[in-house]
């Protein structure tokens, strides 16, 4: 079933993390499995944010000697990242195998995250100036008390609570995914795409990664590969309803925006909220009242319909 949430503040950062937590904990009967943010912080030039995992929350219990092996890969990532010119101001660990590097980089990040991703057990959720992508095991306020959300500011975001339906119940499943090699892009899902091998081959043949099984990965790179392409967003997501078969309703977050589109057939439900200073998507308006607990007026996008909003 799964549940997707978004909202942008068109007047400045306002405590993002905190308001995301609250609209994806409302949604917490459509997935249990895992929660996923994607929140958009402020930006200083040169400098980017990595968050990173080293293993997978499961490892933990199954293999004895993983916080050893961890360590391990951990020091062999910050002497990629010194190899490849990049100057670390500062590193947390939010979780036993969750890392966050804030870096100062002039290079090419295509090839520092392709580099970083060859050391074994390693995959880079986000590389973005303002991006910030948190997903694990759990509910909205387990992931969020874990990595600190409840103090992130920013402008925007989007969240996702899984159900697992077709792939597994682990980190590299869970949603948002983030655009490689765009990096302040992350997209969250709710449906099925019956195309997705075929897509997937396409995208591969054009060099794109894939990280899983997981169908909704598709819309991020099939949208990193539109903006390589000079797309605007709302190319992006237009192009998508002709191109992508199946049910779906998703969002999609940049730097700057913030998206969403629906199929033909409309069958995921999506409300929507707008006024002057704030937008607000949910699968559930019960979502929306966790930000605006009054009487509001919401409407439901309809078959076909993209819309596209800026901070």
């Amino acid at each position: 079933m799964c549940g997707i949430a978004g909202l942008i503040h068109r007047d400045g950062a306002t405590s993002v993390g905190k308001e995301m937590t609250a609209m994806l904990l409302s949604l917490k009967h459509r997935g249990p499995d895992s929660t996923g943010f994607a929140v958009y912080g402020t930006s200083a030039p040169g400098e980017y944010v990595m968050r990173l995992k080293l293993a997978e929350a499961e490892d933990l219990t199954k293999d004895h000697q993983i916080r050893d092996k961890i360590k391990a890969r951990e020091a062999l990532v910050d002497k990629r990242l010194a190899e490849l010119g990049a100057d670390v101001i500062e590193k947390a660990e939010a979780t036993p195998y969750a890392f966050r590097y804030r870096l100062r980089h002039g290079g090419d990040t295509r090839k520092l995250a392709t580099e970083i991703e060859q050391i074994e057990g390693a995959e880079v959720l986000s590389f973005g100036s303002a991006l910030e992508l948190i997903k694990d095991l759990g509910d909205a306020s387990q992931v969020s008390e874990q990595y600190g959300l409840g103090t992130f500011r920013g402008t925007h975001g989007i969240g996702h609570t899984r159900m697992a339906t077709e792939s597994d119940v682990d980190i590299r499943s869970a949603h948002p995914y983030w655009a490689y090699p765009y990096n302040d892009i992350a997209v969250v899902h709710n449906g099925q795409i019956t195309n997705y091998w075929i897509m997937r081959r396409e995208m591969e043949r054009l060099d794109h990664r894939f990280m899983s099984n997981c169908d909704s990965e598709l819309l991020a790179v099939y949208t990193a590969n539109n903006l390589e392409q000079g797309a605007t967003l709302e190319d992006s997501l237009k192009a998508s309803i002709k191109d992508i078969d199946g049910v779906f309703t998703y969002l999609v977050a940049t730097d700057k925006e913030l998206g969403m589109a629906k199929d033909t057939m409309a069958a995921k439900p999506m409300v929507l909220y707008e006024s002057d200073d704030l937008v607000a998507l949910a699968s559930e308006e019960v979502a929306i009242r966790t930000l605006i607990p009054r009487e509001i007026d919401t409407s439901d996008p309809y078959d076909e319909e993209v819309r596209v909003w800026q901070r």
